[in-house]
């Protein structure tokens, strides 16, 4: 690289750095931001970034895993209906409001659940086990979406007539308003026709176009509720709702707009309990759907959990002060270890190894990943590997350096020389994590996928960062000084 472009490199690896470190830890700069508000009576906005997403282990919480009933089950759809179960578990945590539930299936009839922040094991248990609460919904009559749609508009005027204050004040004005929680309703009522009717739903095709269905088959009894609430809705639709959300509005934000399939329009009267959904996107959605129909129907008996544990809160947070403290001692003795045995080039590599760790962080946080004791430790492994990648290079450098060859022509050999090693070394240790991400519980996953972000962000820090920084300082009259490279 030229001189210029190397100056460049630095400048964007810097600006890198920086909005990486403010994404991971923004306390010191909103501090900043009161301080300056409150000095010069400005309104500077925080920068509101997500908090870091930690597991179980390091909050506190409940940990269960079940073993589902697959008795009854054809081998062929077992896969499919714990694909199934996964989503309901999903959906029934989310909806109870746990923060960062995780639900995974591993091997061929085994599922847990992490509760984070969770403290009652008996009622993790409780609720978990309920049946899933499928039920039809109906359009509400013309004047009462009306009077929804009026409700809605009077409340976003006041919103309007308001702007400027604060959320309490504006939701104190909006409360004045007659009937206010009117605005909140959705133009559907439930009717009497509910899951326990439903026999089972299946994807199947359109002979014509090929183009995905979903049918629906319901017992005697619901196909005379059926049969009722098609005759009186045809020519409207009918929201399908799984624990009070919507199994085909596809953004999950339970409203009607162009890009969801909210709701089956009715044709006609249905008689004999047979129905179809059809204008469906692709077949992931509507495979989906029959997921969610089956779960509502058919739920797969789980029984109580094999394995039911609670980590206490304070349990929790001393893993975390620990895991904590190992990083950074151990982070704070290979400084000491590169600085000593390769100088100016182990100080440099040390800096770019602050700015992997503040990247990698802000990557965590940007890909919503749970942190988890397993995946510190992962993450701990792969600054070791960042490490290791320095020390090719650096021993490199020395080799082309004793041999007589210039600084910056010793920097590019050095590196490219010590690449294949790099490469083999890191891509067959992303293999095995691979390996363990797609076949492990979900600690074993944590750890694989800490471990396999770390290593390609190493690669790039070592390669690239390491690169730039040792070029610039090589062009320099630091440059001149042999003794701190070698």
């Amino acid at each position: 690289m030229s001189n210029k472009q190397t100056a460049i490199f630095f400048i964007l690896i810097i600006i890198l750095a920086v909005v990486a470190g403010l994404f991971s830890y923004p306390a010191p700069y909103n501090q900043l931001v009161d301080r300056a508000n409150a000095q010069f009576n400005s309104k500077i906005p925080h920068w509101q970034v997500p908090d870091f997403k930690l597991g179980l282990d390091l909050k506190g919480g409940v940990h269960l895993e079940y073993k589902a009933d697959l008795s009854k089950i054809p081998e062929g759809e077992k896969k499919t209906v714990m694909d199934g179960l996964r989503d309901l578990l999903e959906r029934r945590v989310n909806s109870f409001g746990v923060s960062e539930p995780v639900v995974q299936v591993y091997g061929a009839d085994r599922v847990s659940v992490d509760l984070p922040g969770f403290e009652s094991i008996e009622n993790a248990i409780a609720y978990i086990g309920e049946t899933p609460l499928l039920e039809f919904w109906e359009e509400r009559s013309q004047a009462e979406i009306d009077q929804i749609n009026a409700k809605k508009t009077e409340i976003n005027n006041v919103i309007k007539q308001n702007q400027g204050k604060t959320q309490e004040e504006i939701s104190a004005e909006i409360e004045k308003i007659t009937d206010w929680q009117l605005a909140l309703q959705i133009p559907y009522k439930a009717t009497e026709l509910t899951g326990r009717y439903l026999q089972k739903s299946t994807l199947s095709f359109d002979p014509t176009t090929n183009a995905p269905i979903v049918e629906l088959q319901f017992n005697d009894e619901g196909a005379k509720i059926f049969e009722d609430v098609t005759g009186r809705n045809v020519g409207k639709t009918i929201a399908i709702f799984l624990d009070g959300q919507s199994i085909i509005d596809t953004d999950g934000d339970n409203k009607i707009t162009s890009d969801d399939l909210y709701a089956p329009r009715v044709e006609q009267q249905i008689i004999g309990g047979k129905a179809v959904i059809t204008g469906i996107k692709d077949v992931n959605e509507a495979r989906t759907i029959v997921q969610r129909l089956n779960q509502g129907a058919l739920p797969v008996p789980l029984g109580n959990p094999i394995v039911q544990q609670k980590i206490g809160p304070t349990l929790g947070a001393i893993s975390l002060d620990n895991a904590v403290k190992a990083g950074e001692w151990g982070m704070l003795l290979i400084i000491i270890f590169l600085i000593l045995f390769y100088r100016l080039p182990g100080l440099l590599a040390s800096l770019a190894l602050v700015i992997y760790a503040v990247v990698l962080f802000a990557l965590l946080k940007l890909f919503s990943a749970t942190l988890t004791l397993a995946g510190i430790g992962g993450l701990i492994l792969s600054i070791g590997m960042a490490v290791d990648a320095n020390v090719l290079i650096f021993s490199r450098l020395r080799e082309e350096l004793r041999s007589g060859k210039d600084l910056l022509i010793s920097i590019k050999e050095a590196i490219r020389r010590a690449w294949p090693s790099i490469r083999d070394g890191n891509f067959t240790t992303i293999i095995v994590a691979l390996i363990l991400y797609f076949l492990g519980t979900s600690f074993i996953k944590a750890f694989a996928f800490a471990l396999i972000l770390g290593i390609l962000l190493s690669m790039f820090s070592a390669v690239v960062i390491t690169n730039v920084f040792l070029e610039l300082f090589g062009r320099s009259k630091i440059g001149r000084l042999k003794w701190l490279w070698s």
